[in-house]
């Protein structure tokens, strides 16, 4: 069970994260969690290519330190990059000290400010630790695309029914969601572009990692 669309009283109540970025200009903000990895991530970036859109990766280090030439492709492409932890940790079953340094250690090795708990699940201590020097990502849609149960035209209509400027969407640059992820990114993206959307990338607020 999931939430499609996070409700106002969950944002309201967890002030300390990114849910949405509302602005005037119509833009929107795709999210790709779980990458980088062969065939699917750079399927994803040639998509992007085509409409002009940059997105944010959430990248496993693990991902990134196994194929770093699909890394490199993601930051030449010039996207923006955040850490989701080295191994995929469930903040929720994880020792505090434990998540934090895998979530630092990830973001060391993507040169990042930015932070995505996986699953959207971290303790409050985690959270305090983590927000002292990144920007904690969370989301206010969720495409569905991992969830095998559903098909593609869910995955897009759980997008078009909820999107609005400002918007933070999450799809998944995975082995998993790929079915329905090559259904719903093309037509998300011609549907927000024919409307006069942007798709922008999300930028760091706390500052640039020193390498």
């Amino acid at each position: 069970m999931y939430l499609v669309k996070t409700p106002d009283f969950i944002q309201n109540n967890f002030p300390g994260f990114v849910w949405r970025k509302p602005n005037a200009a119509n833009k929107i903000f795709l999210t790709f969690d779980d990458g980088p990895i062969p065939v699917v991530t750079p399927w994803v970036l040639d998509r992007l290519e085509q409409f002009g859109a940059k997105a944010t990766f959430f990248c496993v280090g693990e991902n990134a330190e196994k194929y770093p030439a699909v890394f490199e492709q993601v930051r030449t492409a010039g996207h923006s990059i955040g850490s989701h932890t080295m191994q995929h940790l469930n903040g929720w079953n994880t020792r505090t000290e434990t998540y934090v340094k895998n979530a630092r250690d990830c973001a060391a090795l993507v040169d990042s400010k930015l932070f995505r708990p996986p699953y959207g699940r971290l303790r409050p201590r985690q959270a305090k630790a983590l927000r002292a020097d990144y920007d904690i990502i969370m989301w206010d849609v969720l495409s569905g695309d991992f969830d095998p149960t559903i098909s593609g035209e869910d995955c897009l209509q759980n997008v078009i029914e909820n999107t609005e400027a400002g918007s933070v969407i999450v799809f998944h640059d995975s082995i998993k969601a790929f079915p329905r992820l090559q259904y719903v990114l093309p037509r998300v993206l011609e549907f927000y572009a024919e409307r006069g959307f942007e798709f922008a990338s999300l930028e760091a607020e706390k500052g640039v990692v020193l390498s």
